[in-house]
């Protein structure tokens, strides 16, 4: 089971997913538009705001868990110039790869021993804390948002590499993923540390050093 984290962290998080969880989701639209497909642009998705990214179920569980999911950005595949299945790979995989950009900027005041510590009261964490939670998080983003478990961006790169006779069983997948997802979430402990809290630590120690 989740514990409630301290107010400071708590703070801390609802700022972390508002930032991380919205350029996540306009990496893919960004992206999409430039490969061709103006679907997001044109229901709004191409933008920075995250009241029209962020999930109600997703951002309660990142706020509470540390991981979470937004809205998914509409995308037709058949309009990406790449082809439907190379296209969608680079769509799906620029979610995950801003959260490792957003983690390796915050990482700079650490390589160059420029972090200050202050700041931190009780309803608010230190710069330092924050910002060791942001990289951390973001980390976590990057993992979690692999895992091959529709609707995550995992299970649209793993489409695109599969061979075709993958396809009747990837889509009985996409049927089944959310609750697939759900259930590795709430009940499978041992298998997220592996998937991503082991990873994610190792990521994090090579990126602030």
């Amino acid at each position: 089971m989740f514990s409630l984290p301290s107010i400071p962290d708590l703070v801390a998080n609802v700022i972390i997913l508002v930032i991380s969880l919205t350029v996540h989701e306009f990496a893919h639209a960004y992206t999409a538009t430039q490969l061709g497909d103006d679907t997001a642009r044109r229901l709004g998705r191409l933008t920075l705001n995250p009241l029209v990214h962020l999930d109600p179920l997703g951002s309660l569980l990142f706020i509470i868990a540390g991981f979470g999911w937004a809205k998914p950005v509409p995308v037709n595949p058949y309009n990406l110039r790449n082809g439907p299945k190379l296209g969608m790979v680079i769509v799906a995989a620029a979610g995950p790869f801003s959260n490792f950009v957003l983690a390796a900027l915050a990482a700079i005041p650490f390589r160059m021993g420029l972090v200050p510590d202050f700041g931190g009261t009780a309803l608010t964490p230190s710069i330092s804390e924050f910002l060791v939670q942001f990289i951390y998080l973001n980390l976590v983003l990057l993992l979690f948002n692999l895992i091959p478990i529709p609707p995550l961006d995992g299970s649209k790169i793993l489409r695109g590499f599969a061979p075709s006779d993958w396809d009747g069983f990837l889509s009985q997948l996409e049927r089944l993923g959310p609750l697939v997802l759900l259930l590795v979430v709430f009940m499978g402990g041992s298998v997220m540390n592996l998937l991503i809290g082991r990873p994610a630590l190792a990521l994090f120690r090579a990126l602030v050093g």
